[in-house]
């Protein structure tokens, strides 16, 4: 891969940290969301819920916040460099987070928790952004995937981290404390680490027209709409697998919350593990080949899982071991679908990450809730789900491709560092 300017060897700072900060700042949202999973039916009692599945909420209604702000999260980063909007919503997750530990009701935390979901839109959108700044076609995929892997490591811990955070402290507001620790550590880090990757030169006015350009851009551009989309729906099944993991681990088998935790870290590890292979893998053999090859593979271990089910009813190891096959396959079609989205808008990328961000993570938020209020004591009709968006994914990348899968339409022109 040729190299753009080299701006991170002239702040000092290595491919390595690079790597470590992006994922960091990305896995902000995943700590968001995972850290109090052990915690949500305790939340939902002591705010006096109304009903057991309003506990899923408590996630749903931050991706919802997540989703929406990546709008205009974009066309200010793209304005303003990443630096200065970084900074601003790394202060706006800390002290949202401190308004989560405050709460005293169930609305009022679920505000706070949409308004956390805002902030860390933006961390997400910044640091795909300063990712696409230096990297295009196959080596940003193997970035992204390199990214991927070290974020992996937040849902594997985060849950683990609440659970014994509530065991030694034991009230449920010290998860969000952990949420205000991290934001803070970051805002240092990056403050003093992450480099300007949008110079003044290539930043873009905030205008009516300049947004609906950019925006229009994305949605006429096939590739990017396609896997926009497709990636929207198939990772509504990871949504409505988070939101009802708790229910599912302690009602369904009767675990304990420390066992709960165990499971969880296993099948965000089979994540972790195929995202790692695919940063060594998608440089030799493609992007399309191996996601493609991994979403037909999701939909069809999420069938078996389904008969299995329904044959032999439910048993928790079963269910880990082909639950694992199913979301291994994430960690093949994650990066590439959102490398394949972004390659063709560099010169918008802010704009082009935050609509790619608002439509995929609010379609997944929306398609995840819808799926995990199906939830009834019975893991079926959650199963089915997956199989359902798999194939409709399956659908959507047979028309963004022009009607073929496995294509070698890969760019020719690659950068890295």
């Amino acid at each position: 891969m040729s190299a753009k300017p080299n701006i991170l060897a002239s702040h000092s700072i290595s491919t390595p940290e690079f790597v470590a900060m992006t994922a960091c700042l990305m896995a902000l949202n995943a700590l968001a969301i995972d850290v109090m999973l052990p915690a949500l039916s305790r939340i939902a009692v002591a705010l006096e819920a109304q009903h057991e599945n309003d506990a899923q909420n408590i996630v749903l209604v931050y991706m919802v916040g997540f989703g929406l702000s990546q709008l205009f999260w974009g066309p200010i980063t793209d304005r303003f460099g990443r630096r200065p909007v970084l900074r601003l919503v790394l202060v706006g997750y800390v002290v949202t987070a401190i308004g989560c530990t405050l709460s005293d009701s169930f609305n009022t935390l679920l505000i706070w928790r949409f308004l956390l979901g805002i902030f860390a839109g933006g961390t997400r959108v910044i640091a795909v952004s300063v990712v696409r700044d230096l990297f295009v076609g196959r080596g940003m995929a193997r970035i992204m995937s390199l990214v991927m892997t070290v974020f992996m490591v937040v849902p594997i811990l985060a849950p683990m981290v609440g659970a014994q955070i509530m065991n030694i402290i034991d009230v449920w507001q010290s998860t969000f404390g952990v949420l205000a620790i991290g934001g803070a550590a970051m805002l240092v880090w990056s403050w003093f680490r992450l480099p300007e990757t949008r110079p003044p030169e290539k930043r873009t006015a905030i205008s009516l027209s300049a947004v609906g350009s950019a925006y229009a851009r994305v949605f006429m551009t096939r590739d990017a709409l396609g896997y926009m989309i497709g990636s929207g729906v198939i990772f509504g099944s990871l949504m409505a697998y988070i939101s009802s993991s708790e229910q599912i681990y302690t009602d369904v088998f009767g675990l304990t919350a420390e066992q709960f935790t165990i499971c969880f870290a296993v099948i965000a590890g089979a994540m972790s593990i195929s995202t790692f292979m695919n940063s060594t893998l998608v440089e030799k053999l493609g992007q399309r080949l191996i996601s493609h090859t991994a979403l037909i593979g999701f939909t069809l271990f999420a069938l078996i899982l389904v008969v299995t089910n329904i044959i032999m009813g439910p048993n928790l190891y079963v269910f880990m071991a082909m639950f694992s096959l199913v979301f291994m396959n994430f960690g093949f079609m994650g990066p590439n679908f959102n490398s394949m989205a972004m390659e063709p808008l560099g010169d918008v990328a802010g704009y082009a990450s935050g609509v790619l961000g608002f439509a995929s993570t609010t379609l997944a938020a929306l398609i995840g809730g819808a799926i995990a209020h199906q939830y009834n004591g019975s893991i079926t009709p959650v199963l089915w789900g997956f199989v359902v968006l798999g194939m409709v994914t399956i659908v959507i990348v047979f028309w963004t491709e022009h009607f073929s899968l496995f294509g070698a339409k890969e760019a020719e022109a690659s950068d890295g560092l």
